[in-house]
């Protein structure tokens, strides 16, 4: 005798014996299935259901993790009506047989079928119905994709021109394309590509394998899609055309820029050429030049360092620092605070390298170092236009960082960043810099490093008691949990099979109390700052992103990526 549906989740500890009997009751009045019943008393998940099913006839389970690591050869076997109609997708190829997904592996009628049409043997596994349907909406968007790029390639021959060619010759050979050439289509697909999956940055690398178009989405690279390898010349030329750069030059590094415009936004994209030994590699960022939609509420703020940072950019003068790595959202906290405060009595003035985001009611000034505005060059003159409050992008010198001082001095309030690994770090950096501690504890107001961390997928947010390996890594014990779980993504069609979406801040703040400042006049050392903020109860970037981790939002990897430890 078969063990039931409900005994096994049951033993499996999906579900309790209380829960059972009364999904039992219901399905007496319903006419459901027992797994049908649980499922839409929200009592457990279809996976697990599925898992059971499994388990109950004796058949493999395909997890969806694995189904979105379908082989594409396979996929091209079967067309996706007939996918989407029989609730199967294609999983693994042989020589003599098709490894397939199915919600009903029974399905006599479709399994026949599917011989007919792939002329193979099928060896048809369980998959859970909601598990297929996302992996053949995210699949077939792949065959899509790479169609689309074998098209624009086409059979045309890249070659790149010798050392020994002249620039006419180059210029002749790589005149400015038709919007109808094919290495006009791959370009125009990558970057549409990388604006619809909410890129910021765009890699193209060329390897001895072959050429790898990535894409950092969420702050993670991301392999977006392999261009044969002899489109590498054409899609530099492309790039160089479009940024106005040289395209006879291989040898040395070039920066470029332009602008891509869609029916409802601009991106400026920032083009920078390296030459490696494998050639030319590209690197485009895109920033989005609409307005600014951002928020002090939705940057990720606990409610408690909310009320901090609103204390502080509120004050009339002094300096405000955020400190962090390149990508790390210090640029979007800064506006955030200033579309915040701003108002018709007050002149808002930044300098920024580059304009990253357009906010009315400011004034925004971007550095051009070619021509001479520099930072300081630039700070000079708004010293005579009557500024209240100043935003500077990054202090990255001695003078830049004097004349933010003598703002902060004179009467106005000066928010800035520099590139630290923590908040008491950024003060010794900043002395590092040549600011005096005597200036540097004086002026400053609130130092915060921050960081970004990724936001689980709420499509496939599931929970789980992490093992003791990760509790090590973690440099925790199980008491610490007290019970509670962690979650995780296992990925889907909505995430791109990464299990997140989206990014959120951790913050950490440490107030400038007249104990650090004292510490500060005295040249102390960054870990004498830190003990003394944390007696002042200052929550670490680890602490912030461990308070995110037990509400569910992010995922113990995120914390190990962008916290250390501290020992």
């Amino acid at each position: 005798m078969r063990e039931k549906l409900g005994e096994i989740l049951v033993r499996l500890g999906h579900i309790n014996q209380q829960q059972l009997n009364d999904a039992l009751t219901r399905q007496k009045d319903s006419h459901k299935k027992i797994g049908e019943q649980l499922i839409a008393l929200g009592l457990t998940t279809e996976e697990k259901v599925y898992r059971a099913l499994a388990e109950q006839w004796a058949i493999e389970f395909i997890p969806a993790e694995k189904i979105m690591q379908s082989d594409l050869s396979a996929l091209e076997l079967v067309p996706e009506s007939f996918a989407r109609e029989n609730e199967l997708i294609p999983v693994g190829l042989t020589d003599s047989a098709v490894l397939v997904a199915m919600a009903d592996p029974d399905d006599i009628v479709a399994v026949d079928s599917l011989q007919h049409l792939t002329r193979k043997q099928v060896e048809a596994k369980l998959a859970a119905p909601g598990a297929i349907i996302a992996a053949i909406e995210a699949m077939y968007e792949n065959i899509r994709k790479r169609g689309e790029v074998t098209e624009a390639i086409g059979d045309l021959q890249f070659f790149a021109p010798s050392d020994e060619d002249d620039e006419s010759m180059v210029d002749m050979s790589k005149a400015a394309p038709t919007e109808d050439a094919p290495v006009v289509k791959l370009v125009n697909l990558m970057l549409s590509d990388a604006i619809k999956a909410r890129a910021t940055d765009i890699h193209v690398e060329n390897f001895e394998e072959g050429l790898i178009i990535r894409f950092r989405v969420d702050g993670v690279l991301q392999e977006a899609m392999r261009p044969p390898k002899q489109s590498h010349s054409g899609i530099v030329s492309r790039i160089k055309i479009l940024s106005k750069l040289n395209i006879a030059e291989k040898r040395l590094p070039q920066d470029g820029r332009f602008t891509i415009r869609t029916a409802d936004k601009e991106i400026d994209m920032r083009v920078s050429i390296l030459p490696t030994v494998s050639g030319e590699k590209i690197v485009m960022r895109l920033l989005d030049k609409g307005a600014f939609a951002f928020s002090l509420k939705t940057l990720g703020f606990e409610d408690d360092m909310l009320l901090i940072f609103r204390r502080w950019i509120r004050q009339p003068y002094g300096m405000i620092i955020i400190s962090g790595p390149t990508g790390s959202g210090k640029s979007t906290t800064l506006f955030a605070a200033l579309q915040e405060i701003k108002s018709v009595e007050d002149n808002i003035t930044t300098v920024e390298d580059p304009v990253e985001y357009h906010v009315p009611g400011i004034n925004q000034v971007q550095t051009k170092a070619k021509i001479g505005l520099t930072f300081a060059a630039a700070l000079r003159s708004i010293l005579r236009q009557d500024p209240d409050k100043l935003l500077i992008g990054e202090i990255r010198d001695e003078e830049t960082a004097d004349i933010a001082i003598k703002f902060a001095l004179t009467g106005h309030l000066v928010f800035s960043t520099v590139h630290a690994n923590d908040a008491p770090s950024t003060i010794t950096r900043l002395l590092d810099i040549g600011v005096p501690p005597f200036l540097a504890g004086s002026t400053l107001n609130l130092v915060m490093a921050q960081r970004l961390v990724r936001k689980i997928c709420p499509h496939c947010k599931e929970e789980y008691v992490p093992d003791d390996n990760e509790l090590e890594a973690l440099g925790i014990d199980r008491a610490f949990l007290d019970g509670r779980k962690f979650s995780r993504g296992p990925g889907c069609a909505h995430c791109r099979n990464t299990g997140y979406h989206g990014r959120s801040g951790i913050f950490e703040l440490l107030e400038m109390k007249q104990n650090i400042r004292r510490l500060v006049f005295d040249n102390a050392n960054q870990d004498e700052i830190r003990d003394q903020a944390l007696e002042n109860g200052m929550t670490t970037l680890r602490d912030s992103a461990f308070r995110k981790i037990f509400r569910g939002e992010t995922t113990t990897h995120e914390l190990l990526r962008v916290t250390v430890q501290d020992i």
